[in-house]
């Protein structure tokens, strides 16, 4: 099944995202109580809610997007290129753009979004803030009364379980195990808010999302048992 896809007709994606705010005590009142809420399962009694705001980015109610990365394949016959770019900036602009690309480049039925676990977080996450934003969602991303097979999604991670529904693997794992350049050489998703927010250094942060991006296109390489992108096929435009 795999490789009967054409990876041109692929929109590989990553996403950054840093809490909304810089700092805990910039919530009002009432956002305060429902963070508390919100994570009292994940914080246990490790943590206060002050303490685990750093976190914040994760949930879509009280993070917001940074930086969208996407990646595609525009091969010319036996020649491959691999081509990222990105959008940054506002958050409302930056989705509009990548609803722009959607809308004009990736709009047929057969074109499809990768991700690395992101059925359970890039896909939703954007559609979450989308919606916050006021922004009408576009096809791709809407799933209301979609069946699953009408949904044209790929996520790498799924792809990797196999059917095991508990099993988990990072980005990271992935790559080291198939033999795939790690592209968390130098900062991690933990790092992303203090590069954010604490240097303002969204060059660094651009970087690492694009990186993201071609080891998930590499990822679905090796699981059609096809030859990785060499340096010199990965272009930034």
């Amino acid at each position: 099944m795999l490789q009967k896809i054409n990876l041109e007709n692929v929109l590989f994606l990553d996403i950054e995202t840093v809490p909304e705010y810089p700092y805990f005590d910039d919530l009002d009142t009432e956002e305060k109580t429902l963070w508390e809420q919100k994570t009292k399962y994940q914080r246990k009694e490790e943590f206060t809610p002050e303490e685990f705001y750093d976190r914040a980015g994760i949930w879509a109610e009280f993070g917001k997007i940074i930086c969208i990365s996407v990646g595609y394949f525009a091969n010319k016959g036996d020649l491959r290129q691999f081509r990222t770019t990105s959008f940054h900036g506002e958050e409302e602009q930056l989705l509009r753009e990548f609803k722009a690309l959607l809308e004009t480049h990736f709009n047929r039925p057969h074109h499809l979004l990768c991700a690395h676990n992101g059925k359970e977080f890039d896909f939703p996450y954007i559609a979450r803030r989308m919606i916050i934003n006021g922004i009408t969602l576009p096809f791709k991303l809407n799933l209301f009364g979609k069946k699953p097979w009408e949904i044209a999604h790929l996520d790498t991670m799924e792809l990797w379980k196999f059917g095991d529904y508990k099993h988990y693997t990072s980005l990271r794992l992935m790559t080291k195990v198939l033999g795939i350049p790690s592209p968390k050489d130098d900062i991690d998703g933990s790092q992303v808010r203090n590069v954010f927010y604490e240097e303002g250094d969204i060059d660094r942060i651009i970087t690492y999302c694009e990186k993201d991006v071609v080891a998930v296109a590499q990822i679905l390489l090796r699981l059609r048992n096809e030859r990785l992108l060499d340096e010199d096929e990965l272009l930034h435009v």
